[in-house]
């Protein structure tokens, strides 16, 4: 039986565990260094998952975890993810990874190579699957124009004031609020800040929502040679103003300030505060939704290709859509790399398939038996769009 640890057994990390424990054909370590008891039910429910209390930001002690695996996979909080990544390619382990890691992966491809394990990064849903259509689009249009993503993960039922509530840390979601972001534009990247350039969009079965800048090309604006690519993130209407004005105000700050003799950080404060406001309650849905779009040129007529995705909180499994449509490409793509489809020493990133049809149909496969779809159009366009 083949061993995989999970790193992390978080709202996502559990939700991999689960998943490759389907089937009975691995053996599941989960580190987390608070197991809570979500997790050990978690164990007591599934056959072959065992959980292990462990400091996962100790490159020392994942070297250790990882030693004799043949796959880990990260599902771990950004700022750990190149630590871990780089602990793992020197333990001689392949890796599958879900962290929005700030640090560029790539500068460990040599290293996996001199290693011979192969890593996949960046493979949840956003980045993940939006990388990996964007790729698609770029590779069957000849020549590809444009790629547009849009992507949001969204309460089904927004409360006020913020209408939002967040499926992974409010942390990470402060600095997708000021992390600068990149574009590009006549094939030059350029800068914009966050939260900039708010449009309304309609998405079927949703509403209106608005979009607006953020930092989620990743590895796209140096992977595809596209001359026009940006990602936007939506929210119910209201709630980037509201981001905004905290932010120039100085929540979200990260020089510390004193506040009666007590030295703080600013978005530290605002994390605590705007946790419990952010969290979901008991049986609380989510949506996740996302449009990947590409326009160019296919078979010598102006195309646009468009694949949608509206996803719903699992209320048989009680598993949030966004850590369903985060985990389950993590999940297919391990289960790829320790059957030897994908076996390509280095870190690659989910574009980096984007010429190979078939982990893109075994990915699609993959997710519409666990109950996530996504809609591929394929229209003809003017000349001028």
């Amino acid at each position: 039986m083949k061993k995989v640890l999970v790193l992390g057994g978080g709202l996502v990390g559990s939700v991999v565990a689960r998943d490759l424990a389907t089937g009975g054909e691995f053996d599941i370590t989960v580190a987390d260094v608070h197991p809570g008891t979500s997790l050990q039910a978690l164990a007591s429910d599934q056959d072959h998952i065992t959980i292990v209390e462990a400091d996962c930001s100790s490159p020392e002690r994942i070297q250790d975890l990882a030693s004799g695996r043949d796959l880990v996979v990260g599902a771990l909080p950004g700022r750990f993810g190149y630590q871990a990544l780089r602990a793992v390619i020197e333990s001689g382990c392949g890796y599958c990874d879900i962290s929005f890691m700030p640090e560029d992966a790539w500068e460990l491809d040599d290293l996996a190579k001199e290693r011979g394990v192969t890593c996949v990064v960046d493979m949840g849903v956003a980045p993940g699957m939006s990388n990996l259509l964007a790729g698609t689009a770029a590779h069957r249009l000849d020549p590809c124009r444009a790629i547009d993503i849009y992507v949001g993960g969204i309460p089904a039922a927004p409360l006020e004031p913020f209408k939002y509530k967040a499926a992974f840390s409010p942390a990470d979601v402060i600095e997708e609020y000021t992390r600068p972001t990149r574009l590009v534009e006549d094939g030059k990247i350029v800068t914009r800040p966050a939260l900039s350039e708010p449009e309304l969009i309609g998405f079927p079965g949703v509403g209106t929502l608005e979009a607006f800048n953020t930092d989620g090309l990743r590895s796209l604006v140096e992977r595809l040679d596209v001359p026009f690519m940006r990602e936007k993130t939506m929210r119910y209407p209201g709630h980037r103003d509201m981001m905004l004005q905290m932010r120039e105000a100085g929540f979200f700050d990260e020089e510390p300030i004193e506040v009666n003799g007590v030295e703080i950080r600013p978005r530290d404060l605002a994390a605590s505060l705007l946790f419990p406001h952010w969290t979901y309650e008991e049986g609380e849905a989510d949506l996740t939704v996302m449009r990947v779009t590409g326009t160019g040129m296919l078979e010598g007529k102006p195309t646009r290709l468009t694949w949608d995705l509206h996803d719903r909180a699992d209320p048989v499994s009680g598993c949030s859509s966004m850590s369903r449509t985060t985990a389950f490409p993590c999940t297919i793509m391990a289960r790829m790399i320790i059957e030897g489809a994908v076996d390509e020493p280095g870190v690659h990133v989910p574009e980096d398939f984007a010429s190979r049809e078939d982990v893109l149909d075994s990915l699609l496969r993959g997710l519409e038996e666990r109950g996530i779809t996504y809609t591929e159009r394929v229209e003809a366009v003017g000349p001028s769009e």
